[in-house]
């Protein structure tokens, strides 16, 4: 099969979608594989160790132009005319996106397949995972550094001073972000409290992983209460495939400290706070009701080495998958079916359609 490696276009999105020797890989399996020149620059990676390892360098027009496209982030406006009947494995987000990408799926006749609605046998999200772990470490750093007051934030350090913890962070969802953004919180020294929807899971996390963060049920008035004095508030709600809900209100923000800190890690699907909005690396805050908000839409671009190598050693497995039994055999195949988002046409993930307002271009996979 022709595999297309394009480079990344969104703001300072530096990851690529395939090292060098994932490349060797998928070439000694006996697919071709073409990297646009300069895709892997940002990762550490060169033009020459590709060509070493039997990749070609192309154009981006050459690299769209193969049977499998893939990629680290959803395809943007400029690359919507490079859309055609491939197939795209990248992280999607399709419900919180413009719906322009959808619309121009379904026409194009393009397969979508989403690295965050592939399930394993577990049913967890083990391409999700690595970046949500990646994010959730950085999301911590991030709120951290804007509460410095020289970012207009509260001057509050999240740390441990002669033995006493300051700084008060309050992590929404226990899941692989919330775990890990309340992991470094707690290394840090500050006074982590974790909301969680299922008790006896926040129990088996606090007695393996945080034995000194405090978790508690995620209610309205339970968030409510422990935002009010929060330094750093992290939004860490997953909803596969669909539009993230609205955990904190513009109420619960009002109710904030002036310098105070919300990071939104699920701004990809929409975000969970009501007052978030996409940012970007090059501009990744702004200030609402005194509340400084970080919202990046691909935050472990930050990080793209650390993170291209932790993408693609997850997703090298199901690329070579789908490189060796083709676009017919999708269907057949567990992990992948729950992967497929759009497919001849339509749109296949009943929950990204529900969060686009889509459901008349709904038809399940199933039905294929």
């Amino acid at each position: 099969m022709k595999i297309g490696i394009p480079k990344e276009i969104k703001n300072h999105e530096n990851r690529v979608a395939v090292t060098p020797d994932g490349a060797s890989d998928l070439i000694e399996q006996g697919h071709q594989v073409l990297v646009e020149t300069d895709a892997g620059l940002g990762a550490g990676f060169s033009n020459l160790q590709y060509q070493k390892a039997g990749a070609q360098m192309v154009s981006t027009a050459d690299a769209w132009a193969v049977d499998l496209v893939v990629k680290v982030k959803e395809p943007l406006e400029a690359e919507y005319p490079y859309l055609d009947q491939q197939m795209v494995f990248t992280f999607f987000h399709l419900a919180g996106v413009p719906p322009s990408l959808t619309q121009a799926l379904l026409k194009k006749g393009t397969t979508a397949i989403a690295y965050e609605t592939l399930e394993d046998e577990h049913g967890r999200l083990p391409l999700l995972a690595p970046m949500s772990a990646v994010a959730g470490n950085m999301a911590t750093l991030m709120g951290s550094y804007y509460l410095a007051k020289f970012n207009q934030g509260r001057g509050v350090q999240l740390g441990n001073v002669l033995g006493k913890r300051h700084g008060k962070v309050v992590v929404i969802g226990d899941g692989v972000v919330g775990q890990h953004a309340a992991q470094v919180a707690d290394g840090m020294g500050a006074n982590v409290f974790v909301a969680g929807i299922d008790p006896i899971k926040m129990q088996q996390t606090k007695d393996t992983l945080l034995p000194n963060v405090e978790f508690f049920l995620s209610s309205p008035e339970n968030i409510a209460q422990h935002i009010k004095d929060a330094d750093l508030v992290v939004g860490a709600v997953l909803i596969h495939g669909a539009k993230a809900d609205k955990i904190v209100s513009e109420d619960m923000i009002k109710s904030m400290a002036q310098g105070s800190v919300v990071v939104d890690v699920s701004i990809d699907q929409g975000g969970c706070i009501a007052t978030s909005k996409p940012t970007s690396h090059t501009d990744p805050v702004f200030v609402k009701h005194g509340v400084i908000h970080y919202c990046v839409t691909n935050m472990p671009g930050a990080y793209p080495i650390t993170s291209t190598i932790a993408l693609s050693d997850a997703t090298l497995p199901y690329i070579l998958k789908i490189a060796d039994t083709g676009k017919d055999s999708l269907l057949a195949d567990r992990a992948l079916l729950k992967a497929i988002n759009t497919y001849n046409g339509k749109i296949t993930c009943k929950a990204a359609a529900e969060g686009l307002g889509m459901l008349d271009d709904y038809q399940p996979i199933t039905d294929f």
